[in-house]
């Protein structure tokens, strides 16, 4: 569960990577080991980054999300609709990211459930000083790491389709299918469901 996962920066070198999600599931289906596809994906440049560097960053990111999905999820990022993947690639990174899920239910839930569809620079900057507040470890970060964070969760919920405009801050709510409902709260995860205001 996400409360046992310390604060981590990692999303700053992670962001959505669906497209990367899928690669890996694909591998994952084919029955490779976790240390066989994270081999496979470098040594073809299965994402087809540019760079090594940037492929082994996001790697074990995109493997941890892969892990946290039990097999109907993952068949219905493979073969489901594109907004499907989108929200079931959030819901991993939620699961995978205590702190964005945390973002998530603490701020974008409470504005979705207030009916307040706007989101500023003030909600998000509160949020990371109440947490390093909160943290100590989080309290030693860069302002450079804090200000990436905040620009790759405005990211995320951009290509989540929660954010329909960057610059406004206008939020929006996705219409998630029963199944994917009915699974997550079947599995015990509902309070993914809240944070993405369901």
């Amino acid at each position: 569960m996400t409360k046992e996962l310390e604060y981590s920066a990692t999303l700053t070198g992670a962001s959505f990577l669906l497209y990367e999600l899928k690669q890996v599931l694909k591998l994952k289906k084919q029955g490779l080991s976790d240390v066989e596809i994270k081999k496979q994906v470098i040594e073809e440049n299965a994402f087809e980054y540019k760079f090594t560097s940037s492929l082994k960053r996001s790697v074990p990111s995109v493997i941890r999300r892969a892990i946290v999905l039990d097999d109907q999820l993952q068949e219905w990022v493979l073969s489901g609709p594109l907004d499907v993947g989108k929200i079931i690639n959030l819901y991993a990174i939620m699961k995978t990211d205590r702190l964005f899920f945390e973002f998530m239910d603490e701020v974008i839930r409470e504005k979705l459930e207030e009916g307040n569809y706007l989101l500023e620079k003030k909600d998000l900057n509160v949020f990371f000083v109440t947490k390093a507040e909160q943290d100590e470890k989080m309290a030693k970060w860069t302002e450079q790491t804090i200000n990436k964070l905040k620009q790759v969760y405005m990211k995320l919920l951009f290509e989540a389709g929660l954010l329909r405009d960057k610059k406004t801050g206008e939020l929006s709510r996705v219409l998630l299918e029963e199944d994917i409902k009915r699974h997550l709260t079947y599995i015990g995860d509902s309070a993914y469901l809240r944070a993405i205001g369901e």
